[in-house]
């Protein structure tokens, strides 16, 4: 298998329909990684994850720079290795959890300085430490160090942080680069910041392919400045990236997000909601999301959704996994989870086959239509 490669088979609009090839498996896209933050995407087994129809999963680099720390992991024979997954895994930066979990925080041209949440162990995380983890953990694609700010910052705030991002997406490639024998297996992606600024956007975009990567992602999203001002970046942000590499947008998100997006020109994702939701009580549907902790299926014998072919909804009612959850027992997580991994896969798979076959306009009008028609 090549280290790289990205082919597009069919475009619908501005969707895409490609494949990913890597060293450990092919990536089929439009693509949704589940989150295994800590070595392991909560409450699931790595071959049920894989079952569920999963090309590949994200790790977090923050999460596991302190706990077993990067260098237990590369002593152990890498991540895929300590976690039992053979596939592809991508590792986020660790910059979005450097500056959301820690209070104590000090930023400079260097990187950031910043105070464990596990401890308040200090540590420096810069893009060349970025890229060392990464590489210790033996990630397949790495993404580059970048500063996040919040949407609701002033523009002069905003074109800081992405300047100091492309000085540091800069480094990360250097960084990446001379750790040869990794990067002579792995990826590295770029990542777009500009907050909702066109300009700003246009700027990113443009140094990021002036550096080159393998991939780019569309980061500083999906952090509560609402659907309707995601998409309008997502209209113009794609195609200000090389149309030739994968487009990932960082940390969506919701069902109906990721079809706009895909709609847009998306073809990577990553969110916590499908496990997250799962552990509390959540399970997706085709007709919309349900709280199986509501009194109304505590004899229901219907599964979670009728439309799902999943084995949990083959298995179990929502009766049972009603009384698991209301129970507290750890049963009633690992379905839910199991379920909804399984339905974003589903989605996954039902946009790539609508996308090929020229309907993707009639197949998400169609899901929005049901997804939306009511909530529980």
């Amino acid at each position: 298998m090549p280290r790289f490669q990205f082919t597009i088979h069919a475009t619908d609009g501005k969707a895409r329909r490609g494949t990913i090839a890597m060293q450990r498996g092919e990536i089929r896209t439009p693509a949704f990684m589940p989150v295994g933050t800590a070595a392991t995407v909560k409450a699931v087994k790595p071959q049920d994850v894989r079952a569920s129809g999963a090309d590949i999963l994200l790790g977090n680099t923050y999460h596991l720079m302190l706990r077993p720390t990067a260098e237990r992991v590369a002593r152990l024979g890498g991540l895929h290795k300590f976690m039992g997954w053979d596939r592809p895994i991508l590792t986020d930066s660790g910059g979005y959890q450097v500056m959301s979990l820690s209070e104590l925080t000090k930023r400079s041209e260097e990187g950031v300085a910043f105070a464990s949440h596990l401890d308040g162990s200090r540590h420096m995380m810069s893009p060349e430490r970025s890229m060392e983890i990464q590489r210790l953990l033996g990630s397949d694609i790495v993404m580059a160090f970048d500063e996040l700010v919040p949407t609701t910052s002033t523009r002069d705030v905003q074109a800081k942080a992405m300047e100091r991002s492309m000085r540091w997406a800069r480094r990360s490639r250097a960084g990446f680069d001379s750790g040869e024998e990794h990067a002579a297996r792995a990826a590295l992606f770029g990542i777009q910041q500009g907050a909702l600024d066109e300009g700003l956007r246009k700027a990113s975009a443009d140094a990021l392919k002036d550096i080159g990567f393998d991939g780019y992602a569309v980061g500083g999203l999906a952090v509560g400045e609402g659907q309707e001002a995601m998409f309008g970046v997502l209209d113009y942000a794609p195609g200000q990236l090389d149309e030739a590499k994968p487009r990932y947008l960082m940390g969506v998100g919701k069902p109906d997000d990721i079809v706009g997006a895909v709609e847009r020109g998306i073809d990577m994702f990553d969110c916590v909601l499908p496990t997250r939701s799962g552990r509390t009580g959540q399970a997706f549907t085709r007709t919309g999301p349900i709280n199986i902790r509501n009194a109304k299926f505590a004899e229901d014998q219907g599964p979670l959704d009728p439309a799902c072919a999943c084995p949990v909804c083959s298995t179990w009612s929502r009766a049972y996994i009603h009384h698991l959850v209301r129970a507290g027992e750890i049963l009633g997580a690992m379905l839910m989870t199991e379920h909804n991994l399984w339905f974003y896969q589903t989605l996954m798979a039902d946009l790539r086959t609508a996308i090929e076959e020229q309907r993707l306009t009639a197949f998400a009008n169609d899901f929005r239509a049901k997804y939306q028609a009511k909530r529980d």
